[in-house]
């Protein structure tokens, strides 16, 4: 079955609401007709829990809840219904999410929709569904604008001298960017003046210039690091407590894990030609970072983008390049990263018993506290069953350590 049916639906789980909000327009323009998730919520949690062993982890069961909410509700016709996750294919818990989906829907009695893995490992093959060079254009611009507005946003609200004109100015550019997105032509001249006039927006919104607030960074596990649902609205939590909030990019995700197929080639002996593919992958990927990049570094707001290569020089000197299940090496590079950039403050989030953060996300802290005094991280594990009131008091604890250090300062 053709999933270009204009009678086909397509679901797609919530992961970061400033991407997916653009990545949807990729999917559109190619005829997909396809659903991003809005309901992830306590009650899809539950219905995560039922579907899911809860030896499992919490991005997992997330979306598993999302799906099969979704599904149970009645909204969308089962006979044309697809549903589509992106697969990694590390080796942590949540590389069997297609598998828990699958056996979620055989379980509720619908064997038959179709589960779409989004990979470009070849972990699966999915008949219907086909990822064009254009297609792929247009999903990575899609993220490449969402990272610009994740960066811009964070960086001006907490100053922002009209309160709600951030967020505002978030919402007049997503229609342009829509339009570019699902245009016939992706010209790439075009993205360029797009992104850079983004910026220059954001850069000339006017602030408070006098206030200091200590700027607090997101690092972790990739769905709990971006999904409101995931850190129970971390951001708003951090902003409203007086916090800047400093998120890194999701193209960086990207790069570590072109960059691991350069290394295993390296250093483990596989397939050269993949790593070969691997360094014109970044490459691509800094092509269509650099309009923005460049715009940052002439703003009066933003500093620009943090080059793999340094991001792999940072982690070095704590782990080997060799951790690469989960976030891995990525982890460490992004803390030491943020203390370089000036958040010294930083939250490590991780589902509960995620084996990667553990190993070299809480691992790695007390190193990273030796060589950098000043680093004031906190650990936070994130569960269906975690007490919100202990994540709060912790998170609530850090920063009231960040602002008698800002106010010493």
């Amino acid at each position: 079955q053709d999933m270009n049916d204009s009678k086909y639906t397509i679901l797609c789980p919530q992961m970061s609401p400033i991407h997916f909000d653009l990545l949807q327009s990729a999917f559109t323009a190619e005829g997909y007709n396809l659903i991003v998730l809005n309901n992830s919520n306590r009650a899809a949690i539950d219905m995560g829990l039922q579907f899911v062993n809860n030896d499992a982890c919490y991005p997992s069961l997330i979306v598993v809840g999302q799906i099969m909410d979704a599904i149970l509700s009645g909204k969308y016709d089962t006979d044309h219904l697809a549903v589509i996750m992106s697969q990694t294919g590390g080796g942590c818990r949540a590389t069997n999410y297609i598998g828990f989906i699958r056996r979620a829907l055989a379980k509720a009695g619908f064997p038959d929709i179709p589960v779409i893995s989004l990979n470009l490992s070849k972990l699966e093959s999915n008949p219907g569904f086909r990822i064009t060079p254009k297609f792929l254009l247009r999903g990575i611009c899609a993220a490449a604008i969402g990272d610009i507005f994740m960066r811009c946003l964070y960086r001006m609200r907490p100053y922002e001298l009209t309160p709600g004109s951030a967020d505002e100015l978030h919402q007049k550019w997503i229609e342009p960017c829509r339009r570019f997105v699902e245009s016939d032509h992706i010209s790439i001249p075009t993205f360029y003046r797009l992104c850079r006039q983004i910026v220059k927006d954001f850069d000339a919104l006017p602030v408070n210039e006098d206030i200091k607030k200590p700027r607090v960074g997101i690092v972790g596990e990739i769905l709990v690091k971006y999904s409101p649902t995931g850190n129970n609205h971390l951001v708003e939590l951090l902003e409203s407590e007086g916090a800047e909030v400093v998120v890194p990019e999701l193209f960086g995700f990207m790069h570590y894990c072109f960059y691991n197929q350069i290394y295993k080639a390296d250093n483990l002996g596989t397939s050269r030609k993949t790593a070969r593919i691997s360094g014109l992958g970044i490459k691509a990927l800094q092509y269509l970072q650099k309009p923005a990049n460049d715009a940052f570094v002439k703003s009066r707001h933003f500093e620009p983008y943090c080059n793999i290569m340094e991001l792999v020089h940072y982690a070095e000197d704590y782990v080997s390049i060799g951790n690469q299940t989960g976030e891995g090496w990525f982890l460490v590079g992004e803390m030491i990263e943020l203390i370089h950039s000036g958040a010294n403050n930083i939250v490590c989030t991780q589902p509960f018993g995620c084996l990667p953060n553990h190993i070299v996300g809480k691992g790695v802290i007390k190193e990273i506290r030796r060589t950098h005094p000043e680093a004031n991280i906190v650990a936070i594990d994130y569960d269906p069953g975690a007490s919100e009131v202990n994540q709060l008091n912790r998170i609530k604890l850090m920063l009231s350590s960040a602002f008698k250090k800002l106010n010493a300062s």
